[in-house]
């Protein structure tokens, strides 16, 4: 059959040749300098996630989460066992390898494997967590596994576009911003416009080099504090 000339006129995507399924997240931790990312266990995080979500006193920290916050052990417990023990999402908690206790979660969802997109959420970062060194390793750690270990084209984060801590952070930790959704979806009776950010493949040996300087202790100095941002270099 011959080919239309028209049809062969428009544009079309760049090939993409020898490409393979890639594999779902395993099980297997995730270890770092800092912090180590597990399968969220009820027995094992539990205690310890409530705890340190508790010291959060005013809730502010689950504004933007679709659950939450929870005023009892018995009633974090309940949302917990809905979620735990899922592949998609799939939940993990992080671990402070300094305390050994269970400071924050996040997880792989909207998982495609023939498309080789993952998206990362459910985000949720305790008062002992946030602006760590830890929590930037979590998310590196989380990076990598999709990169590295299972082959990955496409990295995700979304956020209610009106949760600027979320965007910023989005920003600092790589991702690129593309665009938004209007009206995407509701949540605790209000809508939600839905902002979109991503890493690419391209994208990512420039970005693991970047987080391999800040996480390096020439980065910092005796009291921790970083000499370099880490936003500087992602955003080159």
């Amino acid at each position: 059959m011959k080919a239309d000339k028209n049809a062969l006129d428009q544009p079309i995507g760049f090939a993409i040749d020898n490409w393979r399924t890639c594999s779902t997240p395993p099980n297997a931790p995730m270890t770092g300098q800092y912090c180590r990312l597990e399968r969220l266990d009820l027995k094992q995080h539990a205690s310890g996630l409530f705890e340190a979500f508790s010291k959060d006193t005013d809730g502010h920290n689950w504004t933007y989460m679709p659950y939450g916050p929870f005023d009892t052990l018995q009633d974090f417990t309940a949302w917990l066992s809905s979620v735990a023990g899922g592949n998609d999402p799939f939940f993990h908690s992080i671990i402070d390898l300094r305390t050994g206790q269970a400071v924050g979660v996040a997880s792989y969802l909207r998982i495609s494997p023939t498309d080789g997109v993952i998206e990362v959420g459910h985000i949720h970062f305790s008062p002992l967590l946030q602006a760590t060194t830890l929590a930037t390793e979590a998310m590196f750690l989380m990076m990598q596994r999709v990169f590295d270990e299972l082959g990955y084209r496409r990295y995700e984060w979304k956020c209610d576009a009106l949760n600027a801590p979320s965007r910023r952070a989005a920003k600092r930790l790589g991702f690129s911003y593309e665009g938004v959704f209007r009206q995407a979806t509701m949540y605790k009776d209000r809508n939600r416009d839905t902002a979109w950010f991503a890493i690419i493949d391209q994208d990512w040996p420039r970005i693991r080099s970047a987080y391999k300087a800040w996480l390096s202790s020439n980065n910092f100095d005796a009291q921790g504090k970083q000499k370099s941002a880490l936003k500087a270099a992602t955003q080159s």
